[in-house]
């Protein structure tokens, strides 16, 4: 792919796009941000908030810390948070900069302001409205398909802001596995260096402080404790790592994939920790991270952002299709790691972003490098076992299908028994 391509633009935007910093697990940090604008909407004091939200968003906040709260968890204290010490501007990074005397007027806030929640019931699995009252006026913001994707702002009745093209569907990049490769191979490296060295700095260092501190159920460091340092357990282990300080409320920021800190972290993290052990250069790791990223987009263009399928399979596929470029594996050989992965781990349920999504990571690592690791001893998965089509395309749409339509009575039900368990 050459650089005149119009093709080798778009892959560049990709990657400047989804591969941005976020603080905290991207769902409250959604809520924080939709609040803060709404209050800066305002501008008065608020006395009563309404929060709207799909059963995903709901389902993604309820049992996660939210940074710099105090250790407090769930969608009001996100909330509040960002109408409290919030600044829009930072987006995904909203709530960076709390001071104390800002925690503390959240939690005075909490006890003396009305806050209520609803559940959504629409066919986006990714939709918000936050909307915020004085005593005489409000203000609403209206957020939907990605975590930072405002669609509507409004004070009173007047118009602030409106989306023209208010993405009925989520965005979609019609990523294609061979033009991912064909991309991965002939891109200058210096055109994709400063996106990725800065997720391996942000997701890096958020991993060691997950070793370092008591996060979470301490993945990372029972993996290292009880299978040893070999470096298929530190890969595990990195990226079990840095979920378990992200989940736990953790100030870090992450560089997210797919609108997902811990799939940013999986997609990265392993490769990152291959390329150590086998002192690959500077430009193999980029390239192990090109293809692990945009492999990463790739299932979840069919998938959808927010679902009942745990983002950490596609992630941790992606992660073995990076690894499985360092360990000297072409084009054939990374759609065979992919689909041995994915038969391996599909199916896995996300029932919200907590602690076990770190264990969940974790596995889905394992499968991303077993799945290289039986096709060059000559093993694989094939059409018509389970899930598994003659094509990574025809794998990759079934998948869609199954995590979209097969899995969403699954997922109502997930929702259902967590909400069940708030009230």
């Amino acid at each position: 792919m050459r650089k005149e391509d119009s093709m080798y633009q778009k892959y560049i935007n990709i990657l400047k796009t989804e591969l941005v910093p976020a603080m905290g697990c991207t769902e409250p940090i959604a809520i924080a941000y939709a609040a803060a604008l709404a209050q800066k909407t305002l501008q008065e004091d608020v006395k009563h908030v309404e929060i709207y939200a799909s059963g995903n968003i709901i389902k993604n906040v309820k049992s996660v810390t939210v940074p710099n709260t105090n250790g407090r968890k769930g969608i009001l204290a996100a909330a509040a948070i960002g109408i409290c010490a919030g600044d829009p501007d930072k987006k995904l990074q909203v709530i960076s900069k709390v001071k104390t005397e800002d925690i503390q007027k959240m939690e005075k806030f909490l006890d003396t302001v009305d806050m209520q929640l609803h559940r959504i019931q629409s066919g986006c699995a990714l939709e918000l409205i936050v909307k915020v009252f004085s005593e005489e006026h409000h203000a609403l913001v209206h957020i939907r398909n990605t975590h930072a994707n405002v669609v509507l702002i409004k004070h009173d009745e007047a118009i602030i802001y409106q989306k023209e093209d208010e993405l009925q569907q989520e965005t979609g990049y019609s990523l294609q596995m061979k033009q991912i490769y064909d991309f991965a191979m002939s891109v200058d490296v210096k055109d994709v260096e400063e996106i990725l060295e800065r997720q391996i700095a942000y997701n890096e260092a958020i991993a060691n402080e997950g070793l370092r501190g008591n996060y979470g159920a301490g993945i990372g460091n029972v993996l290292l404790h009880t299978y040893g340092t070999a470096v298929e357990v530190k890969a595990r282990a990195m990226a079990a790592a840095g979920s378990d300080a992200r989940m736990s409320g953790c100030e870090l920021p992450v560089i997210i994939n797919s609108g997902s800190g811990n799939q940013g972290m999986t997609a990265s993290l392993p490769v990152l920790v291959y390329a150590k052990e086998l002192h690959s250069s500077h430009e193999q790791l980029m390239r192990a991270l090109i293809i692990s990223n945009l492999t990463t987009l790739y299932q979840k263009q069919f998938i959808g952002r927010l679902s009942a399928y745990c983002g950490a399979v596609s992630a941790g596929a992606g992660a073995g299709a990076g690894i499985t470029y360092l360990l000297g594996g072409d084009y054939e050989h990374i759609c065979h790691t992919i689909v041995n992965a994915l038969a391996i781990t599909s199916g896995m349920l996300c029932d919200g972003a907590k602690p076990s999504c770190a264990a969940k990571i974790a596995s889905a690592v394992d499968a991303g490098i077993l799945g290289y690791a039986m096709y060059k001893e000559g093993k694989q998965f094939y059409r018509g076992e389970g899930i598994v089509g003659d094509s990574i395309e025809k794998t990759m749409e079934g998948i869609g299908q199954l995590a979209r339509d097969g899995m969403k009575e699954c997922d109502d039900e997930i929702i259902r028994l967590m909400i069940q368990s708030i009230s």
